[in-house]
């Protein structure tokens, strides 16, 4: 894949925004507060504007990245498997331990607000009448057990793999989303064991479950947008990796993984909100349960692929600007 000319790139990304911002301005839902949706529109817009002048000013830094992973799919799909199977060859039962934990984790969340408090079942699901709150449950945790193990994988993948990245001729950019990759193939097994607890609860596969592959591709771009971020950063600043850790435990919470955010008043809703995890959470319970298209949601939508572009341009000038000092600091 050769690199764009780069004005043809700029006006290409420019009418892209372009008709992303008229279809914003022109999209009106008659069930919205006026005010609201002014507001929205207002924010996306600016979003779109930034966007494009930091595309431009900085059009060479930010694509290198997506060229570099291009020309390496081959050798990323390849040491993602080897990276898969090397994690787990000294067990004896081998992924098994990885799906173990995740799944003892939900059985006990399970036995606590549905056995020992029943109460807290009925809280848990609200505004989604007659939905086991095991079934809400596990389709809250899933996605954030795949955005908890890539994140902290992705990380260290510098770190871990440091004899490559000595390596004058290997491509280093390619390592993070290697571990994004062995993450997801873990994560394929939990998206299984979602819809047999579905299954087992009444709620059968049906066309919505489709999206299901759409919110799981927003998980693995948006971690991979953060990943070069992290990456470059923790090989320098060591204890990035407890506070990423802090932050995923408090992060649980403040995302709506245990808990219902329709239960909430519609301001606090969005800030919550403002939390691109929201988006993917709330997705995949209406890929399972929720018969809601991802469009129809069309404001969160746009702003989630709005941030998610933003944190991988700045984790590309990121990664571009420290890797030059890798090797050294290792």
């Amino acid at each position: 894949m050769k690199r764009l000319n780069k004005k043809t790139g700029i006006a290409i990304f420019t009418a892209v925004m372009a008709i992303l911002a008229v279809i914003i301005l022109v999209y009106h839902n008659p069930l919205a507060n006026p005010q609201d949706e002014l507001l929205k529109k207002v924010i996306a817009c600016v979003l779109i504007v930034a966007a494009v002048i930091a595309f431009i000013r900085l059009y060479d830094k930010i694509t290198v990245l997506p060229v570099e992973l291009y020309q390496n799919r081959r050798l990323i799909w390849k040491l993602a498997k080897s990276d898969f199977k090397k994690r787990y060859a000294g067990s004896y039962m081998g992924a098994f331990w990885a799906m173990v934990q995740p799944v003892i984790t939900v059985a006990m969340y399970w036995v606590v607000f549905v056995i020992i408090f029943p109460n807290r079942t009925g809280y848990a699901s609200g505004g989604v009448e007659g939905v086991p709150y095991i079934l809400f449950l596990t389709a809250g945790l899933v996605p954030w057990f795949y955005f908890s193990e890539a994140l902290t994988s992705a990380m260290v993948s510098l770190l871990e793999y440091n004899y490559l990245v000595k390596k004058v001729v290997f491509k280093i950019s390619i390592l993070p989303i290697i571990k994004i990759i062995a993450a997801t193939f873990i994560h394929a097994f939990f998206v299984l064991v979602l819809l047999i607890v579905a299954a087992l609860n009444g709620y059968y596969p049906s066309l919505y479950i489709l999206q299901g592959f759409y919110y799981s591709f927003c998980m693995f771009v948006f971690v991979l947008a953060l990943s070069y971020t992290t990456c470059s950063v923790v090989i320098f600043f060591r204890d990035l990796q407890s506070i990423v850790n802090i932050f995923l435990q408090v992060g649980m919470w403040a995302t709506p993984v245990l808990w219902n955010i329709n239960d909430f008043p519609m301001k606090l809703q969005m800030i919550v909100k403002i939390n691109p995890l929201v988006y993917i959470v709330e997705g995949y319970r209406s890929a399972v349960y929720g018969k809601q298209w991802f469009w129809e949601d069309f404001y969160s939508t746009v702003y989630f692929w709005i941030i998610t572009v933003v944190l991988f341009g700045i984790g590309a000038l990121i990664f571009k600007k420290l890797k030059i000092h890798f090797a050294d600091i290792m």
